[in-house]
């Protein structure tokens, strides 16, 4: 065998533009009014199952406002993260090159090639067209 195809990953990034800003920012609110939403209903949920458990049993209550208080904590956390993406995201200037996912390449490769030449490579992305590849 004196040759093999590989699978090799890709740096994408997106230029920033003003439609891509727009859209990023419309997904980071619409998340954060979700996260909201399910943190009140947590609430709401959370009130109604600790007060009925704890007419049964006042221990097992306490640990049901635990484990409420672990999935509001996971929230916050999330929300957080929203938060800062979205107070980053405004901060950044038009044209400036955000990550995105990493995409996969097929490469043939040979006995005596250079992997340093092989791995790597980006390819940048304005406004879902293509408009240049790095090594």
């Amino acid at each position: 065998m004196d040759e093999m195809q590989i699978l090799v990953p890709v740096a994408v990034k997106s230029k920033l533009t003003e439609a891509l800003k727009t859209t990023l920012l419309n997904e980071i609110n619409t998340n954060l009014s979700r996260v909201e939403h399910d943190m009140a209903q947590l609430e709401f949920q959370a009130n109604g199952r600790i007060a009925e458990q704890a007419k049964v049993n006042i221990q097992a209550a306490s640990q049901l406002r635990a484990s409420f208080e672990a999935q509001k904590a996971q929230m916050q956390q999330v929300k957080e993260k929203l938060t800062n993406d979205k107070e980053h995201l405004e901060k950044l200037a038009i044209g400036a090159e955000l990550n995105r996912a990493p995409i996969n390449r097929l490469v043939t490769i040979h006995v005596g090639d250079d992997m340093n030449n092989i791995v790597g490579g980006e390819i940048l992305v304005e406004d879902g067209k293509i408009i240049a590849f790095r090594e």
